[in-house]
């Protein structure tokens, strides 16, 4: 019997990390399709399909399917995109006081 190791890692919220306020943003953005058409045969070959498109409504199974290659939104490169925005504009947080 093989033992597996899980790490989970928990974030702690921003305000009890420092007194500044700041908020963190991400967008998630699928990419090109990576999905191996020729696996079967031992070879590789992609689709070309460039971006996924959503088939449906967000919500519905048809939301997680590409209107251009038909493939599930797994096969797609995530891209995703992290913000931090910082509310600088108290003295205190900026280094001046008085």
């Amino acid at each position: 019997m093989r033992k597996r190791q899980v790490v989970v890692r928990r974030e702690e919220p921003s305000s009890r990390r420092s007194s500044s306020s700041s908020i963190t943003i991400r967008s998630v953005r699928y990419g090109e399709c990576q999905k191996n058409h020729a696996a079967n045969v031992g070879g590789y070959a992609v689709d070309g399909c460039r971006e996924f498109m959503a088939s449906g409504e967000e919500g519905t199974d048809a939301a997680l399917t590409c209107a251009a290659c038909g493939c599930h939104r797994n096969f797609h490169r995530r891209e995703v995109e992290t913000e931090v925005v910082c509310d600088c504009s108290s003295p205190s947080s900026n280094g001046f006081e008085g």
